[in-house]
C-alpha cells in the first residue's frame, strides 16, 4: 500500500494512494495516527475506503508523506565514503571506525520538503544532492523502542520512502573541520516522498540477508548521473534501526535515511573520484530527480539562495576563571 499526504486547494489530506487517486483515511485519521497504530492496522483501514471515489492524483499536490518525529541519516555505503573522502584529502580512504558500527547524524525535521518542491539553499558554491532510501517507523505492540535486536527492529519498519539530503558541501566542509556536524551544510532542506510504501509491499525485494535489493537512479535535468543497488549498504535497515535504538528510543514517525548510495549518488563523490567539479555544482533552476524501484520518483527544483545575516567570528577572550579575576 502507498500512504501519502497532499494539498487539495486549502485543505490537507492524508490517506492512501489507490491506483490513480488519493483516498483519505477513515474517521479523519492522519499519517501520525496510523503510524502509532502500526502496520497490522493498515489493511483494515484500506479495506474500509477501497470503494471511495477519492480525488484524482493529478489534481492534488503531494506533500512529504510524514511529519517526522526525528530524522537520523546514516552513512551506510562504503563507495560513497570512499568518494567523499577523496574529495576531502585526495586519498579516498575509509577509516576503520566506519566498519565497526553504523554512524548517523540528526538533521532538521522542520525543513522537510515534499515532491516537486523547490529547495531554498544557503549562499553556497557547492550545492549538492544525496540519493537515499529512508525507512519510516511505526508502533509495535508491547515494544518501547529501546535497545531493539535487529529481529525486533524489523517489525518497527512501517514502510519506505525516497530521501534527498540536500547539501552545501563548502559549508559542510568548514564545520566538520571543527570535529562536529554536519549542521548548516545540511539542515536547510530534506526532501521525502512521493509516498510511503508499506514494508509488506517491499518484502519481495529483500534478499536472503535482509538487504533491500532495488535499483536507485539520480538525474539532473533529465540526465543520468548516478545509479546503484540499495543492497550495497554495509548494514540492512533493521540493523540501522536497532543501532538507533541502542541506549536510546525510536518512536513512530521517526525517519532513518540509508545515507547516500554509491556510484554517483551525489556530486561530491564524483568530484572526489574525478579530481574536478564535474558535473558542476547545482544551480538555481536545476531539477534533480530520483527514481527508486518499487518506491516511485522524487523530484525537486533548486531555488534561489536565501541571504542570511552575517556570522561573527569568535571573539578573543582572556579565559578568566572568576568574575573578580582581572585576567591577562
Amino acid at each position: 500500500m502507498r500512504i501519502a499526504r497532499w494539498r487539495d486547494g486549502a485543505d490537507i489530506g492524508e490517506g492512501f494512494v489507490i491506483g490513480n487517486r488519493v483516498v483519505p483515511f477513515p474517521d479523519g485519521l492522519t499519517v501520525a495516527h496510523v503510524l502509532s497504530q502500526g502496520l497490522p492496522a493498515v489493511a483494515g483501514l484500506a479495506a474500509r475506503v477501497e470503494g471511495e471515489p477519492g480525488t484524482a492524483l493529478a489534481d492534488v499536490e503531494l506533500l512529504a508523506p510524514v511529519v517526522p518525529a526525528a530524522i537520523r541519516d546514516f552513512v551506510a555505503f562504503e563507495e560513497h565514503v570512499e568518494g567523499i573522502s577523496a574529495s576531502v584529502d585526495g586519498r579516498g580512504e575509509v577509516v576503520p571506525e566506519w566498519y565497526q558500527a553504523p554512524t548517523f547524524y540528526f538533521t532538521n525535521p522542520h525543513t522537510v520538503l515534499g515532491p516537486g518542491q523547490s529547495v531554498t539553499p544557503p549562499e553556497t558554491e557547492r550545492l549538492d544532492f544525496e540519493l537515499e532510501v529512508a525507512v519510516v517507523l511505526g508502533a509495535v505492540e508491547g515494544s518501547d523502542g529501546v535497545n531493539l535486536a535487529p529481529e525486533e527492529a524489523a517489525g518497527h519498519i512501517f514502510g519506505y520512502t525516497i530521501m534527498n539530503d540536500w547539501s552545501a558541501r563548502d559549508l559542510q566542509a568548514r564545520e566538520m573541520k571543527v570535529r562536529l556536524g554536519p549542521a548548516k551544510g545540511k539542515d536547510f532542506g530534506t526532501a521525502l516522498g512521493p509516498w510511503i510504501v508499506t514494508a509488506d509491499e517491499m518484502a519481495e525485494y529483500l534478499d536472503a540477508e535482509g538487504f533491500l535489493e532495488v535499483r536507485a537512479e539520480a538525474r539532473i535535468n533529465g540526465e543520468l548521473v548516478g545509479d546503484d543497488l540499495v543492497s550495497n549498504m554495509g548494514w540492512p535497515f533493521p540493523e540501522l534501526v536497532a543501532y538507533a535504538s541502542r541506549n536510546a528510543r525510536v518512536v513512530p514517525g521517526d525517519v532513518l535515511g540509508s545515507g547516500t548510495v554509491g556510484n554517483g549518488g551525489c556530486l561530491g563523490e564524483l568530484w572526489g573520484r574525478r579530481g574536478a567539479l564535474t558535473p558542476p555544482p547545482l544551480q538555481p533552476g536545476d531539477v534533480v530527480s530520483f527514481t527508486v524501484e518499487g518506491l516511485g520518483e522524487l523530484s525537486g527544483t533548486v531555488g534561489e539562495p536565501a541571504p542570511a545575516p552575517p556570522v561573527h567570528a569568535a571573539r578573543p577572550r582572556p579565559r578568566r576563571r572568576h568574575r573578580d579575576d582581572a585576567g591577562a
